[in-house]
């Protein structure tokens, strides 16, 4: 399928959602980086900083880094505002669930909003600084599904079931994985487990579950190579994947080595999670192409007479 079969409506809505997709990653990488930098209360107050929306004379890297992440939530919001008013005018020309899945994204972004104001107010509280990353994670992988199925047109064939089924185990498997390490970096028990030996029990879920996520990913990946030719052909997001998860294993048994103490390493290791969560949303959500859409289109020779000239 080429972009020229779709609505232009459609496409250039599939456009602003892979530019949203790219702007969550940021945001969640921006957010664990505010949190290694431990620059979480950097800004005292919520939703401005120091009371203004610039800090002046305060601005240093830890103020910068909960400012901007602050700055990305916002324009993710109204890009999502943008997005619904959009789908709303040309709600006829439309499928009828983009609406209310436009609407659900909106309010799950002032949600988002709400926990990241607690998570402030509240001077950090773990569990809230969790789920204010699972919200941000199932914002990721809502809006990566979302662009993938835009830009399928309205006669595609939806995937094999398979294809669903073990593209939403990795998800699951893999999105389970992040929590738990935000878990475990929430409470500092890979801090207290290295440093005193206290906590590990959060370090040793954390590397135990890393094997059945990988393998969820592996074998999503292998039974899509070998189903055949459609599967083959989304090879460039296929090996994309495992190239992340090995990508994942190094830069997480490296942080460890380091003693977290490279905050590089950390935030990098955080990065390819948050990618790999993406990309594994997109691939479950591929659609196959109609056959009327690979068909070249050809031209009788006598509709062009007129334009000769």
């Amino acid at each position: 399928m080429t972009a020229s079969t779709l609505n232009p409506i459609r496409l250039r809505l599939a456009q602003l959602a892979a530019h949203l997709v790219v702007a969550l990653v940021a945001l969640v990488v921006i957010g664990g980086a505010t949190r290694v930098m431990e620059a979480g209360l950097a800004c005292p107050d919520w939703p401005l900083c120091y009371g203004s929306l610039l800090p002046g004379r305060q601005m240093n890297v830890q103020v910068f880094l909960e400012w901007f992440h602050r700055l990305d939530a916002f324009v993710v919001g109204v890009a999502l505002l943008v997005q619904m008013s959009v789908v709303w005018w040309y709600r006829r020309d439309l499928p009828g669930w983009l609406l209310p899945l436009s609407g659900l994204l909106v309010l799950m972004v002032v949600l988002q909003g709400g926990l990241g104001a607690l998570t402030v107010l509240n001077l950090l509280p773990s569990g809230v600084v969790t789920a204010h990353l699972a919200l941000a994670l199932t914002l990721v992988i809502t809006v990566s599904g979302l662009t993938q199925t835009l830009l399928a047109s309205p006669q595609s064939i939806a995937a094999p079931r398979w294809w669903i089924v073990l593209g939403s185990f990795s998800v699951l498997a893999v999105s389970a994985q992040c929590l738990l390490g935000a878990g475990m970096a929430t409470s500092w028990a890979s801090q207290r487990c290295l440093e005193a030996g206290q906590s590990c029990q959060w370090l040793s879920w954390h590397r135990a579950s890393a094997t059945p996520a990988a393998l969820c990913v592996l074998l999503f990946v292998l039974v899509a190579l070998l189903s055949g030719r459609w599967g083959r052909e989304q090879w460039p997001l296929l090996l994309t994947a495992p190239l992340l998860v090995g990508t994942q294993i190094g830069l997480g048994v490296t942080t460890l080595r380091l003693g977290l103490s490279q905050p590089a390493v950390t935030v990098a290791h955080q990065l390819v999670a948050c990618l790999l969560v993406a990309v594994l949303a997109g691939l479950t959500c591929r659609r196959q192409p109609a056959p009327s859409d690979l068909l070249p289109v050809v031209l009788d020779s006598s509709a062009l007479e007129a334009c000769h000239g």
